[in-house]
């Protein structure tokens, strides 16, 4: 499974704004909630928070990965947004968090949930897609790509 095969552009924001980690992680919640595929949203909340509480998914070099499983979703809920003003994200690193990737999976999807999350790791650990990404004007773009960068490293 591709990243661009999750999103799509009611997914993704290119200027969310965010006063805190929480209602970053609220809002991205909400924004995937656009996808169709949540059947219980406080579900999704309580197992992101959960898992955040664990360690935080501020992975490093302005990107966070919160994530969780539930099965109160009919597939793999994605989303992703781009922060307006990073915020600070209790990052691995210290640096404040300006990339937002969200995936919800569960245990009969444990695999591909897995995969995904290696796939955006690896994605957003290039600066330059990090730099193209943090230029760009709309979901349209942000969608495009992730499809072009996948393409480019079919390894992915």
């Amino acid at each position: 499974m591709k990243i661009s095969e999750i999103l799509n552009e009611k997914i993704i924001s290119t200027d969310m704004e965010c006063i805190d980690k929480d209602d970053a992680i609220n809002k991205v919640i909400d924004l995937a909630s656009n996808s169709g595929l949540m059947l219980d949203i406080e579900s999704v909340r309580k197992c992101v928070f959960e898992r955040e509480g664990l360690v935080s998914t501020g992975v490093g070099k302005g990107f966070a990965i919160p994530h969780g499983k539930t099965e109160q979703i009919k597939d793999i809920v994605a989303a992703f947004a781009i922060l307006k003003n990073p915020i600070d994200f209790d990052s691995i690193d210290l640096e404040p968090v300006k990339f937002i990737f969200l995936i919800i999976g569960k245990e009969s999807l444990l695999n591909a949930h897995i995969k995904l999350l290696s796939r955006i790791s690896r994605l957003m650990n290039k600066d330059d897609f990090r730099d193209k990404l943090a230029e760009a004007g709309s979901p349209s773009e942000v969608l495009q790509m992730f499809k072009d960068e996948e393409q480019n490293y079919l390894d992915l």
